[in-house]
């Protein structure tokens, strides 16, 4: 889950211009940074389709970029998209991307705002299902490509609509993904446990690690309080339970099975699904894909390291990275020149089962750790 960092907007605005390299205005009222704070009513809108599988609902901010794809999000088990990507998406820094893209927020069905509780025994729709529902937000909002972000189940409907739909991903950033099927032995604990605790506490143990859910902060109390009380809390089951039937991914690296676009996968650290995307990565392309470890899913720094990953696919190549790249540059202990125009300074531990973070030339391995 995301840890909220100071926003920029409540920095105070003299540090701002003192501090831009970029305009080195002299007045604050003309600072490219406070041009870049101030945020914009974006234009929002909430439809619903039609699908084979049942109706979805998705949101709709800003309007369609001249030759750009639209974002778009799909959130995880026990959230809806504003519990999940709000937190991201009205980050500081973020306002930058936002204002560059066109965003589609997909709701799995029955977790949008004010969704009535569908009636006993109704079949909720598998994983792969759901991934086929979104053809049918494309077509309706006439889109043609996407960069998909998703977190956990909604990382994982992504991958399988990539899988099917090639040609329409151009990237994809897939947080806490498990793209493996549960084995028996998974599935026997999941029942196990299911016998001594309640679907709320089951799906905390999804989004927080133990550590996390031991020391029951703020943030822990605030999300067992969500989902406690939801009012579409058999919903939420339902959407559970198909992600604990999902089928295996079966990605190879090498083989058939694979995504054909950049892929940046983000775990945090100690986070419940760290080894599986560890694995994750080391069946995926490493020549497309970058791993990216961060402590506790920091904002700015999955901030910064979605622009890199932006830029890397020819998008927002003026972009002003300042935060990571000051505060790596002491911290390079690799030799390996990443981008001759652009140097990115990271903590580097080159092996043969991570990935690429940059936007240079392929063939770069490496995992980066914040």
């Amino acid at each position: 889950m995301w840890r909220q960092l100071p926003s920029l907007v409540s920095s105070s605005y003299q540090a701002s211009w003192r501090s831009c390299r970029r305009c080195r205005s002299q007045r604050r009222s003309h600072c490219c940074q406070d041009r870049r704070l101030r945020r914009p009513r974006l234009l929002e809108t909430i439809h619903s389709v039609e699908t084979p599988y049942g109706s979805v609902t998705f949101t709709v901010y800003g309007t369609p970029k001249p030759k750009r794809p639209a974002i778009l999000t799909y959130h995880d088990v026990g959230l809806n998209y504003k519990s999940c990507f709000q937190p991201l998406f009205q980050f500081g820094d973020m306002q930058e991307i936002i204002q560059n893209f066109v965003r589609v927020h997909v709701d799995a069905p029955g977790m949008e705002e004010g969704a009535p509780v569908f009636p006993l025994g109704y079949q909720y729709p598998s994983l792969d299902q759901l991934a086929d529902m979104i053809p049918c937000v494309l077509q309706y909002l006439n889109f043609s490509t996407v960069i998909g972000v998703g977190v956990g189940a909604g990382a994982y409907i992504l991958s399988r609509y990539a899988l099917n739909h090639p040609d329409t991903v151009e990237g994809l950033v897939l947080i806490n993904i498990d793209p493996n099927a549960k084995g028996w032995m998974d599935w026997a604990a999941h029942k196990l446990t299911g016998l001594t605790s309640s679907i709320p506490e089951m799906i905390l143990g999804h989004l927080f690690s133990q550590e996390e859910l031991s020391g029951n902060s703020e943030l822990i109390q605030k999300y067992r309080n969500i989902i406690t009380h939801a009012p579409n809390l058999d919903n939420i089951e339902l959407y559970w339970n198909s992600y604990n039937n999902r089928r295996d991914l079966n990605f190879e690296r090498g083989g058939d099975i694979t995504l054909k676009c950049p892929v940046m996968l983000v775990v945090g650290d100690q986070a419940p699904h760290e080894d599986a995307v560890v694995e994750c990565n080391s069946k995926l392309d490493p020549t497309q894909t970058s791993f990216l470890k961060v402590s506790n899913l920091l904002l700015g720094k999955l901030t910064e390291a979605f622009k890199y990953f932006l830029q890397g696919m020819g998008y927002m190549a003026s972009s002003c990275m300042t935060r990571l790249s000051r505060s790596r540059t002491a911290s390079l202990t690799s030799a390996a020149s990443i981008d001759g125009n652009r140097s990115r300074s990271r903590t580097l531990s080159q092996s043969s089962e991570s990935g690429t973070l940059s936007s240079g030339p392929p063939g770069h391995t490496m995992e980066v750790s914040c």
